[in-house]
């Protein structure tokens, strides 16, 4: 497969995209003096080359209510219950992020709860998942960086 080449537009496009990704079309086209058409047809052939894929929206959990976070480390019986736990961890809505991973445990999650009480609650039920046999907690004191638009705007310069 070719490798995508960006060019200046292309560029600012992202990065007017990557601070609001609601930003319309015709307020970035204005910008960057092109008609919305051209905005329309480069966003679509970064999608097409699957460089772009959907939008996301950034929620503010602390104003939500949310405001404690813990990575989980999942200790499974076998590794062939790997998938099996994962299905059952997708069941559990505030488990945010989980990986298959190598060195001390098998699995390793991020939850986001309203406070310990509420974590111990979404703890026990990931102990609860057939296959677990044990998990360790750690808790986040304070999320100190979660800024996925400085790798973004770092790859899109490669390319």
């Amino acid at each position: 497969m070719a490798r995508f080449k960006l060019d200046d537009t292309d560029h600012q496009i992202l990065n007017m995209l990557i601070e609001n990704t609601r930003t319309p079309f015709t307020d970035i086209a204005k910008k960057l003096d092109i008609s919305a058409g051209t905005v329309h047809v480069r966003v679509r052939k970064m999608e097409e080359a699957k460089i772009i894929q959907g939008s996301s929206l950034t929620l503010n959990y602390k104003s939500l209510g949310y405001t404690f976070i813990a990575y989980v480390g999942i200790f499974l019986e076998k590794t062939s219950q790997t998938q099996f736990v994962l299905n059952r961890l997708e069941d559990i809505p505030n488990i945010t992020v989980a990986h298959v991973t190598t060195g001390k445990f098998n699995l390793f999650c991020k939850i986001r709860a309203k406070n310990t009480e509420h974590a111990k609650n979404i703890i026990f039920k990931i102990d609860d998942i057939d296959g677990v046999s044990r998990t360790e907690t750690m808790i986040s004191l304070e999320e100190s960086l979660n800024d996925k638009t400085r790798l973004m705007r770092s790859i899109f310069q490669e390319m």
